[in-house]
């Protein structure tokens, strides 16, 4: 699939901003960080989970618990997705039972990543509560599932994608709206 640039709808400064904001709204709902674990869904969900862990830290003094999670065997749609799915590595600090988690990921689009996240959690143990934040929440759901806490909501069109690129990953910090290229985009 071929995609051009269309715009870039948030840079770092505009980033900076939103997670800044998600770590004030989170540390006022959730009444502060005890048992609080930011878990980030691989793979752009783990450096802003870091992030907004870092801006939590700032603001209270005390820095919530970091996890990763790899989704790969929970989404339901492996087989179509690649021949041989790439793995990464879940990293949990320890049992989730009884923990609060904040599940977080780069974009919110049909839900089916957050289902999937939500089922390799379940796997682990069971948590007292499961929030889930997003950077950009784009629409188009598929699945009830909403984000509590989200930096920029941006209604799209089916043939547009949200990129989101990160400096740990991607060398820079923006996000960009893409769109398919050729006649199907017409």
């Amino acid at each position: 699939m071929s995609l051009r640039e269309k715009a870039i709808i948030m840079d770092r400064l505009a980033m900076d901003r939103a997670l800044r904001r998600m770590a004030h709204e989170m540390v006022e709902r959730l009444h502060g960080t005890d048992e609080l674990w930011l878990v980030g869904i691989r793979r752009r969900g783990v450096p802003l989970a870091k992030r907004l862990a870092a801006e939590i830290e700032a603001l209270e003094g005390s820095r919530p618990v970091l996890a990763e999670l790899d989704i790969t065997f929970y989404r339901d749609d492996l087989s179509t997705i690649r021949e041989r799915p790439v793995l990464s590595k879940t990293v949990m600090p320890g049992d989730p039972s009884g923990k609060r988690l904040l599940l977080v990921d780069d974009v919110l689009y049909t839900g089916r990543t957050v289902r999937a996240a939500l089922d390799a959690v379940m796997d682990l143990g069971r948590p007292s509560l499961v929030q889930l934040a997003v950077l950009v929440d784009r629409g188009h759901r598929e699945l009830p599932i909403r984000a509590d806490y989200v930096g920029k909501n941006v209604p799209t069109a089916r043939r547009e994608v949200i990129e989101v690129r990160l400096d740990e990953i991607d060398g820079r910090d923006e996000v960009a709206i893409m769109e398919r290229a050729g006649p199907e985009s017409e």
